[in-house]
């Protein structure tokens, strides 16, 4: 049981951090590196301080990879936009919980077009905003930083809010992915999962400096480690 758990655990780059000069070599050194989801930030410079990445740079890359494509919407506005990023290859799509007030009807309709659908939690908003609609998630996304910039520092009360929402997955009997976003680095990535994460969105820690290779084999033998301490 162990040892499925600790291979469960994906890695997910936030493209958002890569050299956008040459986003195929990027693409190829992650598969290469053996990560399984790459990350996508949408931010419209409302809901968040920033303007980033749209549809249509999932529908340019996407007929390169097969690695799954998860797009994070920062926008005030999600719902506008569900069809527009799956139709460009997203297998997965967060919204904000602050985002707007039809969360429940936006999870509904990522479903119904055939993507995974995710709710994501700032630094700042409880987990029991999402009592209502749990049942109906594929995945949490925890912010361990305040949305809006890569490159952040990690906020430890990601970890106790990553815990209960374990804790709560089990007493429910609910199968959700914990997905924790902000900081994760060698020294911060053993503390999400010994709390119960299951994807790690990692940016700065893999694109800043050395290569993506390399940067993910350290990830993974940081993540090893907690797992053979566990056992």
């Amino acid at each position: 049981m162990i040892e499925a758990q600790r291979h469960s655990v994906k890695l997910a780059p936030s493209m958002i951090a890569s050299d956008w000069a040459q986003p195929l070599e990027t693409i190829r050194a992650l598969t290469e590196a053996g990560v399984e989801w790459l990350h996508w930030d949408a931010m419209d410079g409302h809901f968040v301080p920033n303007l980033t990445l749209g549809p249509m740079f999932l529908a340019a890359l996407r007929p390169h990879t097969d690695l799954h494509f998860d797009a994070h919407l920062m926008l005030s506005n999600p719902g506008d936009y569900l069809e527009a990023f799956i139709e460009a290859g997203a297998n997965s799509i967060s919204i904000h919980v602050e985002a707007g007030a039809h969360l429940h009807r936006s999870i509904g309709r990522i479903k119904e077009l055939g993507a995974m659908a995710g709710a994501v939690l700032n630094p700042g908003t409880p987990i029991s905003a999402l009592d209502v609609v749990l049942p109906e998630l594929d995945y949490v996304l925890v912010m361990s930083v305040n949305p809006g910039f890569s490159g952040q520092k990690f906020l430890p009360l990601a970890i106790d809010k990553i815990a209960a929402l374990n804790q709560k997955r089990q007493e429910l009997g609910l199968e959700f992915l914990i997905q924790v976003d902000g900081g994760i680095a060698p020294a911060t990535a053993p503390l999400v999962v010994r709390a119960g994460a299951d994807v790690l969105v990692c940016g700065s820690n893999i694109f800043s400096s050395g290569t993506p290779q390399e940067n993910v084999r350290v990830l993974r033998k940081a993540i090893d480690k907690t797992w053979l301490e566990i056992v």
